[in-house]
């Protein structure tokens, strides 16, 4: 079981393989005595959940959530909540042929060299993206809690290939642009990009290959002061957590790394009062000064790897034979992970937000 704490409130632990019976996980230390929405987490599971779309790996999951514990009449009642998603459609055989072959930029290689030959990496084994699953059961009802607080946490896909999406920061109104990113296929501010993105997967599909992708994430509502200088603060922890999601390259917070090639007149977040409240011209910082909120919207980008499973022949080698080969992967897998990386993207942010949050919202 991989174990981890959120930060000083929130502990997780996620079990399971991608092609085994179910996943599951614990989450300790969430605010008891919080209502939740049933229906509404199991809608937001279905944005992440594989087989509903034409260019989505068409691996079909229902990732219903059973709740063994900690939840009583849909309220959290304080003890540790422990849940279970089956997995319903695994097809191990996919993979029987690549037991002594390590895929090109998937984690065979370095997992047998650590844990030696019995690990399963049938679809990933416990590396996969399937265990998101139970961290966006988690993030999802972290999300619920803190919109009762009038709290919003939001991504959407910013970058695919050569089309880009509106960025939070240009958006008119923020609240209205997470709204229509959350319902669309691709989870995109600018609905008329939906076509491009669609021709992109089909050269994608023709040519066997994959690509990656730039998720944006935002915090609106979250006051100034929130989080903790050095070691604890929001940039240290949220990327802690970002890395937790396989196939993570890069994070960077506000301008990043296109501010640093900025002067600090042109980075620089001035301040202005505007009725009564302290606001700055730009957000550069990313909500974030000092390892706090300073009452702007927390703003992150997140680079995801282009998906290592493709159909083109690939160079590797037999681990058995000791000779050279060339694969052609089979199976079922994302063109684009990072389309169904947003809500995952999206749940651990929440999860780290809640966390610092936590001591307020126990009732």
């Amino acid at each position: 079981m991989s174990s981890f704490s959120v930060g000083k409130n929130i502990k997780v632990s996620i079990f399971g393989e991608s092609h085994g019976a179910v996943i599951g996980g614990v989450i300790d230390g969430l605010p008891y005595g919080q209502k939740i929405d049933m229906n509404k987490l199991q809608e937001f599971m279905k944005r992440r959940s594989p087989g509903y779309g034409k260019y989505i790996t068409k691996r079909r999951e229902r990732d219903e959530i059973q709740f063994l514990s900690g939840i009583k009449n849909n309220t959290i009642m304080g003890d540790p909540i422990a849940i279970l998603i089956e997995n319903n459609d695994v097809v191990p055989d996919d993979y029987k042929d690549l037991v002594d072959i390590p895929r090109p930029s998937h984690v065979d290689f370095a997992a047998k060299a650590k844990f030696g030959e019995d690990i399963n990496l049938s679809g990933g084994g416990h590396f996969s993206g399937r265990l998101t699953a139970v961290l966006t059961a988690f993030g999802g009802i972290a999300k619920q809690i803190l919109e009762k607080e009038n709290i919003h946490v939001s991504a959407h896909l910013y970058r695919i290939c050569d089309f880009v999406d509106k960025s939070h920061s240009e958006a008119e109104n923020i609240e209205r642009a997470m709204r229509i990113s959350e319902n669309n296929k691709y989870y995109i501010i600018d609905e008329n990009g939906v076509e491009s993105i669609d021709k992109i997967f089909e050269e994608l599909r023709k040519g066997k290959d994959s690509t990656g992708g730039i998720v944006e994430c935002s915090v609106i509502g979250l006051r100034s002061g929130i989080g903790d200088p050095i070691f604890d603060g929001i940039e240290n922890r949220i990327s802690r957590m970002i890395f937790a999601i396989p196939g993570i390259k890069g994070i960077e917070f506000g301008s990043g790394f296109d501010g640093s090639l900025k002067l600090g007149s042109e980075n620089n977040d001035e301040f202005y009062i505007s009725e009564g409240e302290v606001k700055t011209t730009s957000n550069n910082s990313g909500g974030i000064l000092g390892g706090m909120s300073n009452g702007m919207p927390i703003n992150l980008k997140v680079a995801f790897k282009p998906t290592p499973s493709i159909g083109k022949g690939q160079n590797s080698i037999n681990l058995k034979t000791g000779k050279n080969v060339i694969i052609e992967i089979k199976g079922r897998h994302d063109p684009c992970i990072a389309i169904r990386g947003v809500v995952v993207v999206e749940s651990v942010v929440s999860l780290v937000i809640l966390d610092y949050l936590i001591n307020e919202l126990i009732i």
